[in-house]
């Protein structure tokens, strides 16, 4: 209770300091120190401290998600999907997509959508007979993704590995593919991809200008990029609000139901030293992507970034 007590007051003299020095804290440190949550390290240290953070909460990072987010990151997974539209024959690059939240919503909607294709196809043949129209159907079933394939690249082997048995669980194994990557050094040649992902990801990376330098080389041109993240409320009222939950609320749940206070500590300081949306987007334009916007979902908690390789 003391250990409680003791954090508690740090959380407040955190939430109390003026928004302008929080702000300045915020950025990247010049030369080789950087930030892991308000802790200021070396650039090596930092890709040691993250790795070693999701190599902690592998095996209950769906379940604290689901915790924290009292459920309400599946619905901005959805609407990520929906705004990409994927059709058949889309290929996808899922970076740090380790447990496969985004892989498989993907998946589920590139099948969607041959199935709706299938059955237009299938009315448009009303003058074949059953055994022909049966035969049609079988052989374009065995296609189901129409091509589509999607990779999740991850630098994190316990991550990919509670992704894989994942998927053998739910039954997912048709265009999919895993792994083991660096997002500041891609495996894969250039122009390869229609479509980049990231979600709840980019925040974690040590160089994040290198990371959107390497989505920029292995998206083909015209192909999309997109970013899912955590990032800052505007309302002053709901921003304190969402603080006092972060800071009071997740760690206490991180160590209730991972049993590990620190990694969740610092998940939630990394959101407050994360760029706000309009540095992001210069940041994704600077490295040439074009028509660049974002999207707020709950009044910014996070937003959907956007852009395209032309």
């Amino acid at each position: 209770m003391a250990a409680v007590r003791l954090w508690r007051c740090r959380c407040w003299a955190l939430l109390s300091r003026p928004a302008g020095r929080l702000r300045a804290r915020r950025g990247l440190a010049a030369g080789p120190e950087m930030h892991f949550g308000f802790q200021t390290v070396t650039e090596e240290e930092r890709r040691e401290k993250i790795y070693q953070v999701f190599e902690s909460v592998a095996k209950k990072y769906d379940v604290m998600n689901d915790s924290m987010t009292l459920g309400i990151h599946r619905v901005w997974k959805d609407i990520l999907m929906h705004k990409m539209n994927p059709s058949p024959g889309t290929l996808l690059l899922d970076v740090a997509g380790g447990t496969g939240d985004i892989a498989f919503r993907f998946i589920n909607y590139v099948r969607s959508v041959r199935e709706r294709q299938l059955q237009r196809k299938l009315k448009h043949r009303q003058n074949l007979s059953w055994q022909e129209i049966f035969e049609s159907y079988q052989k374009d079933k065995f296609n189901s993704l129409g091509d589509s394939q999607v990779v999740v690249c991850d630098i994190n082997r316990e991550m990919l590995k509670v992704g894989k048995q994942k998927a053998q669980h739910l039954g997912y194994s048709e265009g999919l593919s895993w792994v083991l990557g660096n997002a500041e050094e891609l495996p894969f040649d250039n122009d390869k991809f229609d479509v980049y992902t990231i979600a709840f990801g980019i925040r974690n990376v040590t160089r994040i200008d290198l990371a959107l330098q390497e989505a920029y080389r292995v998206l083909k041109p015209g192909g999309r990029f997109l970013c899912l993240e955590f990032s800052h409320v505007s309302n002053p009222l709901l921003s304190r609000l969402y603080d006092l939950y972060s800071f009071q609320v997740i760690p206490v749940l991180g160590e209730v139901i991972a049993g590990d206070w620190k990694s969740y500590q610092y998940l939630v300081e990394s959101i407050r030293q994360f760029p706000p949306q309009e540095e992001l987007k210069a940041m994704i334009e600077d490295v040439g992507f074009f028509k660049v916007d974002y999207e707020n979902l709950n009044f910014g908690i996070v937003a959907i970034h956007s852009g395209f390789k032309l």
